[in-house]
């Protein structure tokens, strides 16, 4: 299972690749792993059906109970052919509909596909929560496209927000019950189901989470606006697969949470009221998509309504209508699309004589919306029969209304489903009117939406094959009052035979109503509950929201900085200081010192402190904060903890560098405050009392004597990580995983800054007087090149070889000969000290991220001295791709693992001779150091990028308009 889900996330990430080779092609492509995904699981059928289910499980982090559990049962068998059968059938369909953007739909279709997939698998609260924000991030994009279209950029915000709340409140209710169970393996909590107020909250929760999935009422109109995307998304994502989500995750937890109290008055009721309301409000609409969503909302609610309801006969119907559901919706969703394709229109007011023009279609067409109306002997009608049949039956008191509910959202079913294909299909060819596209649909068209229509059909005639998959799911429910029903084609002259034929009459009786003179009537009334739109609630709910925001922030963030750090110093200083002052007596007294030699030092940081605070300088204040930072790596080194002073020593001198490069932009001087006295009172006691509490915290978490379990455990396992220094171990090996994340966020972060400089230097709008400067910035600088004479005049103090590539970028005054001789020499030395630390880290102080920083500088250094080109010329790779290619390695390192069978971030030592250099023995973990290396080295160049180049570019025009005068004398005296 965890091969078949890599596969789907393989083949969506060189989809795009293959895309600009293959074209139109990449449809069959992308098409092969949904059809591997339905012939793998129909090669576990037999043993999944015989009782006997498929399991897998990887340790992510035993310790903290993380393990990504799969399991393969009748319900996921059935919805992993329904994702993928449906899926391949798209996909192929897509061929023929979709004009561009092949490679990208294809890619994010596949990408669904998986993450589907692995939502029906999860047997895990954690893992299905991962995949299930996964599909409405993916649902996202195909709803958005390039996001060129307000209409869809609308609807995506629309649906995302709504599900995405859901999915909050649905993983509250997974915690809850995983802790009220004392597990999150939901096959174990459906073993033993917890009981209590806990698990009642918990369900609610849960359930408001699948109703939003499932387009439930009121959460509902994400649905209907979503159908501004492209029909194979609307038959893919809002009638097969996504929108089942909701469905699935209820016919999963009812066996063993439907006797929870919540449970059935939520599902029964939001089930009904959305099957008939959105049944209602299908027949008032004109465009056949939106015909189609509103019949698919109702429908999701009868699915809800029975898969919830917790009776034998009651799953047996949602299991038979769970797949009878996606094969006539998707189809009629392909249908709309090529009469789309054909007519240029959707609007059924407009459509007329289709039904001659295209027969083929037209029976497609006819078969699903039979199968959607219940007509026998379609797998419609069977899941409509066992649905009434559990209804009769009612699975709480009331249940005359339940009923009365299901015949009535049926009515209008038939109803509506009649309305669709009159109105696509009937009348007379027009004379002048509406006209198809010239020329034969392609049988490739046609073939996927007619596969899904005669799927409904065979699986109708041939129902002992579905009845197979129902049972192996519905036998988990008690046997009901009904017995151990069975779907089947006839089973006599029953009340239930009844109710489907008046449900017929009826639906064509309301049919036959909407039209004429009565229909305009009907029509009104049935337009009534439509004035109350979703939409326009979900908009004025979205308005209300930032009205609440922007008043709450309008009181909250007054725009003053010393009044936001004040708020966050003092919180810093009373909450965790009241609770040190609290604990004090039990702490004993603190150890002011360990060696004398730290008075001195701690002497010259305080001062130095002082001074930082009293200059008026900006480059002092910087220089002086530094010397702070190297003072107190110096008390780090003598604690003993020379890894982390040789990383405060390191992370000061970057920092020193890239500050500088920012400085240049600002005057030298700090811009005078006009603060008053209080104010500066103010701001000393709350800086004196941050202080004495960094102080104190400091001096008693360095003297309270810490248990030494974890230190001692460390030190044990030491030697199986292959290393000496227990620091670069914990890094690397112990707490891998933390470093991966931490390495991610720096990744992020680089990026988010860099965009953030580039599209202010680089991105902002020029005002009419920068763009003339400009012009004349140029101007002067081609006719300074025109007056430059090869005989001019050189001083003696003035470079005249170039030392480095790219140091006759700086001006003659800013160069210096010594410091480019420097360089040159301190370059590869730099580097070579870089690579002695990434690689004796696991013995000695250093490691990959101290090795990069190293190296960094080594590059800063050859910008400052040799500007842009030089650095190209160091590095000829782009920041991006360094960084990229270092967490890369990383996580590479960490999953290559998986595939020995091991739990990711494992290290193993190796023992290997080489012929000349001996017995070499390294750990595994050497190589995530090693991308720790690279992408230190990517971000630092990426900053670097952002903030000096940029700066850079604007100084330069700068500096000509300052040194102008200088500039003019200096060619006087040539």
């Amino acid at each position: 299972m965890l091969y078949l889900l890599a596969a789907h996330a393989g083949v969506a990430l060189v989809l795009p690749w293959w895309g600009r080779r293959l074209g139109r092609g990449v449809w069959f492509l992308a098409a092969l792993v949904p059809l591997a995904t339905v012939a793998w699981a129909g090669a576990q059928a037999a043993g999944v059906l015989g009782g006997v289910p498929v399991r897998e499980s990887v340790q992510w982090a035993p310790t903290l109970g993380l393990t990504v559990d799969l399991r393969l049962d009748a319900l996921a068998l059935l919805m992993l052919w329904i994702v993928g059968g449906v899926g391949a059938l798209v996909l192929l369909y897509s061929h023929h509909y979709v004009v561009e953007d092949h490679a990208r739909e294809a890619a994010l279709l596949v990408a669904f596909a998986g993450a589907m997939s692995g939502l029906v698998l999860a047997d895990n609260l954690f893992v299905l929560y991962v995949f299930w924000e996964l599909t409405t991030v993916v649902s996202f994009l195909l709803i958005a496209g390039r996001g060129m279209e307000r209409p869809r950029r609308w609807a995506a915000r629309q649906a995302l927000l709504v599900t995405a709340a859901g999915g909050l409140a649905m993983l509250l209710g997974f915690v809850l019950l995983g802790q009220a169970a004392g597990t999150y393996r939901i096959s174990a909590i459906l073993a033993d189901p917890p009981r209590g107020a806990t698990v009642a909250a918990a369900v609610a929760l849960v359930l408001v989470g699948a109703f939003a999935k499932s387009a439930q009422m009121p959460l509902h109109g994400w649905l209907p606006a979503a159908m501004v995307a492209p029909t194979p998304v609307s038959a893919y994502l809002h009638a097969a697969a996504m929108v089942k989500a909701g469905v699935y995750l209820v016919a999963r937890l009812a066996p063993g949470l439907a006797d929870a109290g919540p449970w059935r008055p939520m599902v029964l009721a939001v089930g009904l009221t959305t099957m008939v309301l959105a049944a209602w409000r299908a027949l008032t609409e004109t465009d056949l998509k939106r015909l189609l969503a509103y019949g698919t909302v109702s429908e999701l609610g009868m699915l809800i309504a029975l898969l919830g309801a917790g009776t034998r006969t009651a799953a047996v119907a949602g299991t038979v209508m769970l797949a009878a559901h996606a094969a006539f919706k998707a189809a009629l969703f392909l249908t709309v699309g090529i009469v789309d394709h054909r007519t240029g229109t959707r609007d059924l007011r407009e459509l007329s004589g289709l039904g001659r023009r295209e027969p083929a279609l037209y029976a497609v067409a006819a078969l699903a919306a039979a199968s959607m109306a219940g007509l026998p002997p379609l797998l419609g009608y069977l899941g409509k029969e066992a649905a009434y049949e559990a209804f009769l039956h009612p699975p709480m008191p009331g249940g005359g209304w339940l009923l009365m509910g299901l015949v009535t959202g049926s009515v209008l079913t038939v109803a509506y489903s009649a309305r669709f294909l009159a109105g696509a299909f009937g009348g007379d060819p027009p004379e002048g009117g509406t006209s198809p596209t010239a020329g034969r649909l392609p049988p490739g068209f046609v073939a996927p939406a007619a596969a899904l229509s005669v799927a409904g059909l065979v699986l109708g005639v041939y129902y002992p094959a579905m009845a197979t998959v129902a049972r192996a799911y519905a036998d988990g429910y008690p046997t009901g009052p009904d017995g151990g029903y069975d779907i089947a084609l006839w089973h006599g002259l029953t009340p239930v035979l009844g109710l489907s034929a008046l449900t017929v009459a009826a639906g064509a009786l309301v049919y036959a109503g909407t039209r004429g003179r009565l229909g305009e009537a009907v029509g009104r009334l049935l337009a009534l509950p439509g004035r109350v739109r979703a939409e326009n609630g979900f908009e004025r709910a979205r308005s209300a929201l930032d009205a609440v925001a922007l008043w709450l922030t309008g009181r909250t963030q007054v725009g003053s900085l010393p009044v936001y750090l004040t708020v966050i110093l003092l919180t810093l200083a009373f909450v965790p200081g009241t609770a040190l002052a609290a604990m004090g007596p039990s702490l004993g007294g603190p150890r002011l010192w360990r060696s004398l030699i730290e008075i001195p030092l701690a002497l010259g940081v305080l001062a130095t402190t002082f001074a930082v605070v009293r200059t008026r300088y900006r480059l002092t204040g910087v220089l002086m904060a530094g010397a702070v930072g190297y003072g107190v790596a110096g008390l780090f080194l003598l604690q003993g903890a020379p890894d982390l002073a040789l990383t405060q020593f390191l992370v000061e001198t970057m920092t020193l560098v890239v500050i500088v490069l920012v400085l240049r932009r600002m005057p030298a001087r700090f811009t005078p405050g006009r603060t008053t006295r209080p104010v500066r009172l103010a701001r000393a006691t709350v800086a004196a009392l941050v202080g004495v509490f960094a102080a104190t915290l400091a001096l008693v978490t360095t003297s309270v004597e810490h248990p030494p379990a974890v230190s001692v455990e460390q030190l044990r396992l030491l030697p199986e990580t292959g290393a000496h220094n227990a620091v670069n171990a914990i890094i690397v090996d112990f707490r891998a995983l933390d470093t991966m994340g931490e390495i991610a966020v720096l990744l992020v972060t680089a990026i988010g800054v860099v965009s953030l400089i580039r599209v202010w230097t680089d991105g902002r709008p020029r005002t009419p007087t920068e763009r003339e400067r400009e012009r004349q910035r140029e101007q002067k600088r081609e006719r300074e090149r025109e007056r430059e004479t090869p005989t001019r005049a050189a001083h003696w103090d003035e470079p005249q070889e170039k030392w480095l590539p790219g140091a006759d970028e700086r001006p003659g005054e800013e160069r210096s000969v010594l410091l480019e001789v420097v360089t040159r020499l301190l370059f590869p030395s730099a580097l070579v000290l870089a690579l002695f630390l990434l690689f004796s880290g696991h013995d000695r102080p250093g490691g990959g991220f101290a090795g990069g920083l190293v190296a960094s500088q080594a590059l800063v250094l050859r910008y400052l001295v040799g500007g842009r080109a030089d650095l190209g010329v160091a590095i000829p790779v782009g920041p991006g791709a360094v960084a990229g290619t270092g967490f890369a390695v990383a996580a590479g390192t960490g999953l290559l693992p998986v595939a020995y069978g091991e739990a990711p971030l494992t290290s193993t030592v190796l023992t290997t001779h080489l012929p000349v250099v001996g017995t070499v023995k390294f750990a595994t973990s050497l190589f995530f150091d090693i991308g720790v290396y690279l992408l230190v080295i990517g971000v630092t160049l990426k900053l670097l990028s952002g903030v000096g180049v940029s700066l850079a570019n604007e100084d330069g025009a700068d500096r000509e308009q300052r040194d102008e005068p200088a500039a003019e004398h200096r060619r006087e005296g040539a």
